[in-house]
């Protein structure tokens, strides 16, 4: 048992500082009580604030003081994340409702081939959709495609893809979305399809002949479905409207962005000004605003984390974090990486985001998608069935640096570690 130790900077753990301890706790927590999310992450931020109120102090002061002054300097960054959050749920629905998920499958072919042409769709529409909406498009056209019969191995290949997805694409993940609010130049994290589309087709191909074996697709349920134009518009003016909005207060007004939460404001007017020609589903508002709670509440545990104590950026460090999301949610350790600073932002949106494909429980794509398929909340079943996943997250990293290499961004915020410290090997 590691001796416990008092330093001028506070608890320490052996050489682990308390705030880490406690941390993760409150991440194991929430990988272990997976009804009780929400309760985990506010008593593990209640819990951290109490320890660095009585210990340590913050980085702008002790006590209240310092306590406001950090939620000061973080608020742009939390209320963007509030509203793209809870917008992008409503986005999410509006995609649904344009039927276009519905009509895509009748392109599908009639074998296997059709099982992983799916998968591509649904890495696609993570490109431009959150991954969670994207996982439960392609479980609801699972759902239709194999007759309500759907192959484990075949649930974390959906996963896998809508993750992979959205792993190069600064408004398919709350990751790369973070990464974007947080200053990251949206090509920054671009490079990331490299190693995705490798491990789409290692773990696709397996999963589509698995599925095929196990119940074979159907695909002409509703081909006299039509698409709901006017639903599609609304989809293509919201996120042209969250790409415009961060072009604007980065170049046009730079410093915009760091005052206001600017991305997000633009998102929920397009919802506002458009809810006379579709009616978004506001009920799914209080649900969603559990989920968002949970989210910010882990991201602002690991804003208050003493990051200058991690290990330096590098390949290795953003390779293991893979293994690490799969257990832990990915959003405070892109937080975490964030605050550190000088990493290469597209390997690590792989990492983080494929990475956690390889269990059930290790991204909120997989924990949305069980919720859909029960069978799938096995961790046996899904490393026996969904190997290929854990296989394509290496290959697609290897492949990744032996093509685009290590490429660090010089820290882009004050306060992250000196370019200097970074790892470049």
């Amino acid at each position: 048992m590691p001796a416990i130790a008092r330093a001028s900077d506070g608890i320490l753990l052996g050489p682990i500082p308390m705030d880490f301890v406690l941390f993760a706790l409150t991440l194991l927590g929430v990988a272990l009580f997976h009804d009780h999310t929400l309760k985990v992450a506010v008593s593990g931020l209640f819990a951290i604030v109490a320890y660095k109120l009585a210990f340590t102090g913050f980085k702008f002061g002790d006590g209240m003081p310092g306590l406001g002054m950090h939620f000061a300097h973080e608020w742009v960054t939390l209320a963007n994340l509030f509203l793209l959050l809870m917008g992008f749920a409503l986005l999410a629905r509006h995609f649904e409702k344009t039927r276009v998920p519905v009509v895509l499958p009748a392109i599908l072919p009639d074998d296997w081939k059709g099982g992983f042409v799916m998968l591509v769709m649904v890495f696609v529409i993570s490109s431009f959709l959150d991954n969670i909406a994207a996982a439960l498009i392609g479980g609801a056209m699972a759902h239709q495609l194999f007759r309500g019969r759907v192959h484990v191995g075949y649930l974390a290949a959906i996963v896998a893809a809508s993750n992979a997805g959205g792993s190069g694409s600064v408004v398919g993940d709350t990751t790369t979305t973070m990464m974007w609010i947080d200053g990251v130049a949206p090509l920054d994290v671009f490079h990331a399809y490299a190693a995705a589309g490798v491990a789409l087709v290692v773990c696709g191909i397996p999963a589509a002949i698995q599925q095929q074996r196990y119940s074979p697709i159907i695909k002409n349920a509703h081909e006299h479905t039509r698409v709901d134009w006017p639903r599609t518009v609304i989809v293509v003016a919201i996120l042209a409207a969250a790409i415009v909005a961060n072009i604007v207060a980065n170049v046009s007004f730079p410093g915009l962005a760091d005052q206001l939460p600017v991305i997000g404001i633009a998102v929920w007017l397009v919802l506002l000004l458009t809810a006379g020609l579709r009616r978004p589903d506001w009920e799914i508002m209080p649900e969603t605003l559990k989920g968002t709670i949970f989210l910010l509440s882990l991201v602002s545990c690991a804003s208050l984390m003493p990051v200058e104590k991690l290990p330096l950026a590098s390949w290795q460090t953003a390779f293991g974090l893979g293994f690490v999301s799969a257990v832990f949610d990915n959003i405070p350790l892109t937080a975490l990486a964030l605050r550190q600073g000088g990493y290469d932002w597209g390997v690590l949106a792989y990492a983080v985001g494929f990475g956690g494909s390889m269990l059930w429980f290790g991204s909120s794509a997989g924990v949305a998608l069980s919720s859909q398929f029960p069978q799938a909340r096995s961790v046996a079943h899904w490393l026996r069935h969904g190997w290929h996943v854990a296989l394509a997250y290496v290959v697609g990293f290897a492949v990744m640096m032996m093509v685009v290499g290590w490429q660090p961004h010089p820290p882009h915020k004050a306060g992250s570690t000196p370019a200097a410290a970074v790892a470049t090997h």
